[in-house]
């Protein structure tokens, strides 16, 4: 009873660890937006940490990775003409 107890525990401090952090690095990535500073390495970074715990997070950061190459392969192609 006490091993069982004490894995949720575990699971759920982790659990809100992972999301104190990731949220913090998320809310400072935003933030860098209007703010001087490296928005575009911060905010998957946050989402990669939330991506530990949270399913939500890592489908985002699937689609922000996509967003990325696309942008990335547009502007070789046109840097290339």
């Amino acid at each position: 009873m006490f091993k069982t107890l004490i894995d949720l525990t575990y699971r759920q401090a982790r659990r809100l660890a992972v999301l104190v952090i990731g949220g913090s690095v998320l809310l400072f990535g935003i933030a860098l937006l209007v703010l001087p500073g490296p928005a575009i390495v911060v905010i998957p970074l946050g989402l990669a940490i939330l991506g530990l715990e949270f399913s939500w997070a890592r489908r985002f950061l699937g689609r922000v990775r996509g967003h990325i190459s696309e942008q990335h392969r547009k502007m070789r192609l046109r840097n290339s003409r």
